[in-house]
C-alpha cells in the first residue's frame, strides 16, 4: 500500500504523535503540512518535533525556508507533490501531517492558482504597509464582502492576495477555490480533535511550555537573522506577539496571553474549515478504542 494518509485537524490535538505511530508501523515517511514549520529556526513556537523525537522516520518539508523567504501555497503544492510521488515510488506510504488549511486543500485537491501580477500585488501591499490590516480589510470589504467576512481580519497577507485575485479576474476570491471531490492519490483523510475544554487546557500548557523553553530567546536569535524583514514568518502566532513585547508594545505576560488567545482563535478557524470537508474521518484523540479501530483499518498493528 502506498496510498497517502493525511492527518489533519486543529492545533495541539496530537496529530504528530498519531502520524509517527502510523508511519512507524506502515513504513511511512512524514510530509509536514504546517506552513510555519517550514522555517529554519522556528522550532519552539511551532512545536516542531526535534530530530531526536522523530524515531528515525524521514520527515519532509521541515526547515526548508529561511525566515526572510515568503512561504506560498503554490510553492508548497509543487514541492510536496514531488515528495508524495517520490515516497510512493520508493514503495513507502506518505503520511501528511499538519493543520495549515489552504496548504492541505492545495495538495489534495490540485488547486490551480490564479496568476499573480507584481504591480497589482505591490499596490495592495502598500495599502497594508501604510494603513495596516484595518485599511486592507476595508478595501476587501468594498471589493469582495464575502472574502472579507471569511478571512481572518488580522491576516493581512491573505487579504492582499484576495484583492489581487479579485482585481485580476474580476471575480470573487472564492471563485478560485477548488472543487471538492476525490482527494488526490485516493488519500485517506483522518481528522484529529478533542473535547474543547480539554483542548483549551492543552493549548494553555503548550503556550506556557513554549515560553518556558525559551521562545523569547528564539525570537531574539531570529531577529538577528532577519525575522523582521520576512513577510510570512514574523506574523506567526507567538512570534508576532514576542516581537511586540521586544518593541515595548506590551509586557511579557500580555505577550503570553495574546499568544494563547491567538492560538484558540486559530483552532476555531481550523475546526470550521475542516468540518466542512465530508471526506474527513474524525476521531477523538482521547478515545483509545476509536484510535485502535482506526489503526486496525489502516493496517497498523
Amino acid at each position: 500500500m502506498t496510498t497517502p494518509i493525511a492527518i489533519v485537524g486543529p492545533t495541539a490535538t496530537g496529530k504528530s504523535d498519531l502520524g509517527l505511530a502510523i508511519a512507524e508501523r506502515l513504513g511511512g515517511e512524514i510530509i509536514n503540512i504546517d506552513a510555519m514549520q517550514q522555517y529554519r529556526g522556528m522550532d519552539i513556537g511551532t512545536a516542531k518535533l526535534a530530530p531526536a523525537d522523530r524515531r528515525g522516520i524521514p520527515h519532509h518539508r521541515l526547515d526548508v525556508l529561511d525566515i526572510t523567504e515568503t512561504a506560498t501555497v503554490a510553492n508548497y503544492q509543487r514541492d510536496a507533490t514531488a515528495d508524495v510521488e517520490q515516497i510512493r515510488a520508493r514503495g513507502n506510504v506518505p503520511i501528511i501531517v499538519g493543520g495549515s488549511m489552504m496548504y492541505i486543500q492545495a495538495l489534495l485537491d490540485e488547486w490551480e492558482f490564479p496568476a499573480t501580477d507584481p504591480q497589482v500585488r505591490a499596490k495592495w501591499e502598500a495599502v497594508l504597509a501604510d494603513g495596516g490590516v484595518e485599511a486592507i480589510h476595508r478595501a476587501l470589504t468594498e471589493a469582495d464582502p464575502q472574502a472579507a467576512a471569511t478571512i481572518l481580519p488580522s491576516d493581512g497577507r491573505r487579504m492582499v492576495r484576495a484583492l489581487e485575485v479579485v482585481e485580476l479576474t474580476g471575480k470573487p476570491f472564492a471563485a478560485s477555490a477548488p472543487t471538492i471531490g476525490e482527494p488526490r492519490w485516493g488519500t485517506v483523510i483522518v481528522g484529529v480533535d478533542r473535547d474543547t475544554a480539554e483542548l483549551d487546557e492543552r493549548i494553555g500548557r503548550r503556550t506556557d511550555r513554549m515560553f518556558d523553553l525559551g521562545l523569547v530567546d528564539e525570537v531574539e536569535r531570529l531577529v538577528e537573522l532577519g525575522l523582521r524583514d520576512g513577510v510570512t514568518a514574523r506574523r506567526a502566532i507567538g512570534y508576532a506577539h514576542v516581537l511586540d513585547f521586544l518593541d515595548g508594545t506590551y509586557d511579557l505576560a500580555e505577550a503570553r496571553e495574546r499568544t494563547l488567545i491567538g492560538t484558540r482563535r486559530y483552532v476555531r478557524r481550523q475546526r470550521s474549515w475542516f468540518r466542512r470537508d465530508r471526506r474527513v474521518r474524525w476521531i477523538d484523540a482521547a478515545d483509545r478504542q476509536a484510535l485502535s479501530v482506526l489503526l486496525d483499518e489502516l493496517g497498523v498493528q
